[in-house]
């Protein structure tokens, strides 16, 4: 078993809300980028509590939990990993808008596992949210496509959800597809 697996695994197991994020949902999306781990959001705390995951441990998956500051954009991160796998991150988010991200999460194939993957305009608020250097570069892949309107406007609904600088990002990215 991989830790995508066991994680998934214990998250459905005490009902607990989580979809794909980060290349993973990329991919999903029609971009194909390569990564080092497997990226998930929750929203639900208490998935920062070590004892949650106790049966990874006893099988032998290490479990990193980190909390985030009161002042941090998250409330934390567990990373699993194990020897000659990919590490996964469940990455606790704090926010209600990734709350409703996670809830209209759609399931697909990722692998040999059908997982919630965060619909396209979900994964650019993510993006924007983020906002590395890598977040930039896929945001401009997802708007890639010539007839990206519909995205757009959904991304403008939740878009005043975000802090201004995700905002401000937007507007840039928005400028660069009409004057490039």
């Amino acid at each position: 078993m991989t830790p995508l697996v066991e994680v998934t695994a214990t998250l459905d197991a005490n009902g607990v809300g989580y979809a794909l994020i980060g290349a993973g949902a990329m991919s999903v999306h029609g971009v194909t980028r390569s990564t080092l781990d497997i990226d998930l959001l929750t929203t639900e705390a208490r998935c920062l509590t070590p004892s949650l995951w106790d049966r990874l441990v006893q099988i032998g998956v290490d479990v990193e939990v980190r909390r985030g500051d009161p002042d941090d954009p998250l409330a934390g991160v567990v990373r699993f990993s194990q020897r000659d796998t990919r590490p996964t991150d469940l990455v606790v988010g704090r926010h209600r808008w990734q709350q409703r991200a996670v809830e209209r999460a759609r399931p697909a194939a990722v692998g040999k596992q059908t997982l919630p993957v965060v619909t396209k305009s979900d994964l650019v608020l993510l993006k924007l949210y983020a906002g590395g250097a890598q977040d930039m570069w896929d945001l401009h892949q997802l708007l890639a496509d010539p007839d990206r309107t519909d995205l757009i406007s959904s991304v403008e609904v939740d878009l005043g959800d975000l802090p201004k600088r995700s905002v401000e990002r937007w507007r840039q990215i928005l400028k660069e597809l009409r004057d490039p």
